[in-house]
């Protein structure tokens, strides 16, 4: 049997008055209370697979191994993967054991794929830690990608270090109204900042092996949105200066989903300019612009 460290012990008995995230709704999910993020003690893998549509310094030609995760602990209006993230509680997935996230990734790892890429694993942080644990004493040797929507709490990446090599965390928004009309986080911006500091304190800016995949290191995203409601040069500015250096992905592909239409300022779309001059922006400050 695989022992665990302390630090997965605590993930894990932190469900049991729920605080892995920053919304601390401290309920007891470990008996089968839900807080924001309607999961319960084990998570649902909506899917999983070798992915060829990740940036490139995380593909190569085995893909990026996938773990997609139901379920997130924000509630943005616009959400493209809200079948995943939001789906009605009784279309969820069947909950997976630490155990059997461990064979996924084994499998993924087994089929060429560069990395193991949990998506959306912030509300399962606990589960996620035992299965690298389990997986890396059996053998797991590509990096973990921790694929998130930035909205992270300090307290559990600390927990953290050691099991991840590569944080990808979204930087949504630099205005809080905006966090909290369509993320349902006024405290976004902040959170997302302290997140990103100690993202960077651990694993510093993004390293490649000899092949130019992803070793180690933090690749920020950014979605930029209509009407720059999410500010996005000062998120820009912010990435800068909290990690320098580091790769970001200043995307243009907003498209309205999931709720968008109902909020007028989201029905517009972004024009290839204007995310242009962003990645120009970013690269003045001194950041590694993805492809």
């Amino acid at each position: 049997m695989t022992k665990l460290s302390d630090n997965v012990v605590r993930l894990r008995e932190a469900i049991r008055r729920c605080g892995l995230c920053p919304r601390a709704c401290g309920v007891d999910r470990a008996a089968g209370e839900l807080g924001a993020c309607r999961t319960g003690p084990l998570p649902s893998v909506a899917s999983y697979g070798p992915h060829f549509g990740e940036e490139s310094v995380l593909v190569g030609p085995g893909g990026s191994g996938t773990i997609f995760f139901t379920g997130c602990n924000l509630d943005c209006v616009f959400c493209q993967n809200f079948d995943i993230s939001h789906p009605p509680r009784d279309d969820a997935a069947p909950p997976a054991t630490p155990g059997e996230l461990a064979d996924i990734a084994l499998g993924l790892a087994g089929r060429g794929c560069a990395n193991i890429n949990f998506v959306s694993p912030t509300h399962v942080a606990h589960a996620a830690a035992e299965a690298v644990v389990i997986a890396r004493a059996r053998g797991l040797a590509v990096p973990i990608v921790y694929n998130c929507g930035g909205y992270e709490s300090v307290q559990t990446l600390r927990l953290l270090a050691g099991l991840v090599e590569v944080y990808m965390p979204d930087f949504k928004w630099a205005d809080a109204q905006a966090g909290q009309t369509y993320s349902g986080a006024a405290d976004y911006p902040a959170v997302a900042q302290a997140a990103l500091a100690e993202m960077y304190a651990q694993v510093g800016p993004l390293q490649v092996d000899s092949r130019g995949l992803a070793a180690r290191g933090v690749l920020v995203r950014h979605l930029v949105m209509p009407d720059d409601l999410a500010r996005s040069r000062d998120v820009i500015d912010i990435v800068a200066s909290t990690a320098p250096g580091c790769l970001i992905n200043v995307m243009g592909q907003y498209r309205p989903a999931f709720r968008a239409e109902r909020y007028p300022p989201l029905r517009r779309s972004v024009g290839p300019q204007t995310v242009h001059t962003l990645r120009d922006h970013a690269r003045r400050r001194g950041l590694a612009v993805a492809d």
